[in-house]
């Protein structure tokens, strides 16, 4: 078989609209789906190119799989391209998000949904778990081997969790520690090698389109002036929704504090959205008291059960925040907490392309050099100790849902019970998430709608 010369635009577009429909399962399970249909299927990418490209992005901070599309589609169709590949990869999960928060917001009180949300908190909080043990396997290794990452990640643990301190330190902190470790400790800084091409993959599906050995395309060359062009339509297009909501409701106005966190928070998305959240908890519950705590994790759940990246719960939080608010009167609050999430997901999303149509090739020259990743290493080192604190804390929500005030002794049992069932499900037996999550949504509606559980 033989591979097109080219792909066509319109085809391209359609799949990265289908895409964003089907992108269930976290960034591991839309990785999945963007090698099996672009690498096997429709061989518009061979495995080796495939691969490559995913490293520069888990190098990035931001999401990842929703990265990759971007970076696919700009190979494969230059600015434009991964302009469209990145956008439909997210507006699918933003308009059905901005669905499922009005929902949320209108009936989430009412029995049987608080009873599904009682099922659901725990199911995240084991999903938080799985992502400790997930993310910890790839990057600690073991103690003998790496003491150092070790090192980090407990510190990481203990200064959120126990010191509070701010989730930008802490990643600053890694990054140091990375950068020293990596000239004075490299073995323990090391990353694993990505692998090789798949001969079997060529020989079985025939040559891609963009194949091991096709050359770069022009567009995709490091160029300075090029560069410089993506960087600076980046700020212009980052000024002036900013500039605009400054001159509407003032630099305190919720819209421009929404945009200016929710920017702080996507530069700082290395590990993917449970890394972040931490930091946007802070944020939005604890500085600005946008959302409450036990509503972050509803947002969670429902980011979980919906297509994109799970960075999208910023649309959920934004929702809430802007409805709460109330950014457009009390006589538009759909329309008011619609525009919040619009304007959140643009602040959160536009580094992410900024990052490839500009950086794409810059990183591309720095790949596999040791100075250059070992503080990389070293912050997702510290992102295992970052979710932990945020399962922590997940777990205290679960068993403590109205606080310490009945004690320590008396938590939530129920709940508990379904955290374990459901760790077990995703760790042990590989269930996929949203298969937990309905299981536990329709077992904590049982328990509270037939026996009185958690009201």
């Amino acid at each position: 078989m033989t591979a097109p010369r080219s792909v066509d635009f319109w085809e391209a577009l359609r799949f990265w609209l289908k895409l964003g429909f089907i992108s269930f399962g976290g960034p591991a399970g839309q990785i999945a789906v963007m090698h099996r249909e672009l690498v096997e299927h429709k061989r518009w990418i061979s495995e080796q190119r495939f691969l490559h490209a995913l490293n520069y992005c888990m190098l990035l901070p931001g999401p990842e799989a929703q990265q990759l599309a971007t970076y696919i589609g700009w190979l494969l169709h230059r600015t434009w391209g991964g302009v469209i590949a990145g956008v439909l990869f997210v507006l699918p999960s933003l308009l059905v998000l901005i669905g499922l928060s009005w929902v949320y917001v209108v009936w989430g009180q009412v029995a049987w949904v608080a009873g599904l949300l009682y099922g659901i908190k725990p199911a995240v909080a084991a999903l938080v778990l799985q992502a400790v043990l997930r993310i910890g396997s790839k990057t600690l290794r073991s103690p003998g081997q790496a003491p150092l990452l070790w090192a980090i990640a407990l510190a990481s643990f203990v200064a959120l969790a126990g010191l509070a301190v701010p989730f930008p330190a802490v990643v600053l902190v890694a990054a140091l520690v990375g950068w020293a470790g990596g000239r004075w400790a490299p073995a323990q800084f090391a990353r694993a090698g990505g692998g090789h091409a798949s001969a079997a993959t060529t020989a079985a599906h025939g040559p891609a389109v963009i194949d091991d050995h096709t050359p770069t395309p022009e567009h995709a060359r490091f160029s300075r002036s090029r560069s410089l062009r993506v960087l600076l339509g980046g700020a212009v297009l980052w000024a002036l929704p900013m500039g605009a909501l400054v001159a509407w409701q003032g630099w305190s106005g919720t819209l421009a504090a929404m945009g200016w966190f929710f920017t702080k928070a996507a530069l700082l998305t290395f590990g993917g959205a449970y890394a972040v959240l931490p930091y946007v908890y802070q944020g939005a519950v604890v500085e600005h008291g946008w959302l409450l705590g036990p509503q972050m994790i509803d947002g969670l759940a429902l980011g979980e059960t919906t297509p994109g990246p799970l960075i999208m719960v910023v649309a959920f939080v934004a929702f809430l925040g802007g409805w709460g608010q109330q950014v457009l009167g009390p006589d538009a609050l759909f329309l008011g907490a619609a525009l919040a999430a619009v304007v959140v997901t643009w602040f959160t999303f536009l580094p992410s392309f900024i990052f490839i149509l500009a950086g794409g090739p810059l990183v591309e020259s720095t790949h596999g050099k040791l100075h250059f990743t070992a503080p990389l290493t070293a912050i997702t080192a510290a992102v295992v100790g970052v979710i932990a604190s945020l399962a922590l804390f997940f777990l205290a929500h679960v068993a403590y849902p109205a606080g310490m005030a009945a004690g320590w002794q008396h938590p939530d049992w129920a709940a508990l019970v379904l955290v374990a069932l459901a760790a077990v499900a995703l760790i042990r037996f590989k269930q996929g998430v949203v298969r937990v999550i309905v299981a536990c949504a329709l077992a904590g509606w049982a328990l509270r709608s037939l026996y009185g559980v958690g009201v």
